[in-house]
């Protein structure tokens, strides 16, 4: 006889078998894991979702989409002063050969928006003495026979160059004063603009007013004046595009050349902003 029988006897009263107990029992690791799981669910669910703080430089990308917006931001970062200030913007550059001169330039560049502000001009002068010396915008007249004197008095002309933003010359006299004050001028970017025999001289006030020099030499960087504290906001961006769009022009591999762009009041922190 088989002494299993008893057993097995035993295991059909009760109604099953150790692999039947095996088989019905479920797989207690299993279903806690996802109990674990579904609480987490329905407690994110209930609670919702918390989006991540985003980082200040992160912060400060989204904010700052436009020239316009960092324009904006640069205003909100300077403080008053008690001179108006100037707005500037900064182009930094790479992968440019300042070697070669064909990669070099300064041009004078006319700001749709202006300058904001005048600026201070000097002339000199021959015929035209009595019309500049009334023409409003012009701070200085210098006459002829001044030029020579200056020319023997190298600091004051150094004064005078260091203190005017633009310079204008009757055509008659360039010759002269390419000779007697080329030396102090030319370094300083201030060789004087040509005016025609009996021209109206507001015209080239007005220009003056809105013209910036924009030059790249040895350094890669390019420095300019885009506007003053007192414009809108809309203009000194509407200049800031204008400027970017040109040096991109002027630029071998246009705006893969461009490293990053600031912009600032004159006593303010920079702010970068985009460019494409």
């Amino acid at each position: 006889m088989d002494r299993e029988q008893p057993a097995r006897k035993a295991e059909k009263r009760l109604g099953h078998t150790d692999s039947e107990e095996a088989t019905k029992k479920p797989s207690t690791a299993g279903s806690d894991a996802e109990r674990i799981e579904k609480a987490k669910i329905k407690k994110k669910g209930s609670q919702g979702s918390v989006p991540e703080k985003p980082s200040p430089e992160n912060e400060e990308k989204t904010k700052i989409k436009t020239v316009l917006d960092g324009i904006k931001k640069a205003r909100e970062n300077s403080k008053k002063r008690n001179f108006e200030q100037t707005w500037t913007i900064s182009v930094n550059l790479k992968d440019i050969n300042l070697k070669k001169p064909e990669n070099r330039f300064s041009y004078d560049f006319s700001l749709p928006k202006g300058r904001g502000k005048p600026v201070k001009i000097a002339m000199f002068t021959d015929s035209l003495t009595t019309l500049a010396k009334k023409a409003e915008g012009i701070g200085l007249v210098v006459s002829k026979n001044e030029i020579e004197k200056l020319a023997k008095d190298r600091k004051k002309m150094k004064k005078i160059a260091n203190e005017y933003d633009w310079f204008y010359s009757e055509v008659s006299l360039m010759p002269l004063i390419g000779k007697s004050l080329g030396a102090v001028l030319g370094p300083r970017g201030k060789v004087p603009k040509p005016v025609p025999p009996n021209a109206k001289i507001e015209p080239f006030v007005a220009m003056a007013n809105k013209t910036i020099r924009i030059s790249l030499k040895e350094s890669p960087v390019v420095h300019m004046v885009i506007g003053s504290e007192k414009m809108p906001d809309d203009d000194v961006a509407a200049n800031a595009d204008a400027v970017l769009e040109s040096i991109k022009e002027k630029l071998p591999k246009g705006v893969n050349n461009i490293k990053s762009v600031h912009v600032k009041l004159t006593m303010g922190p920079a702010v970068k902003v985009p460019f494409r």
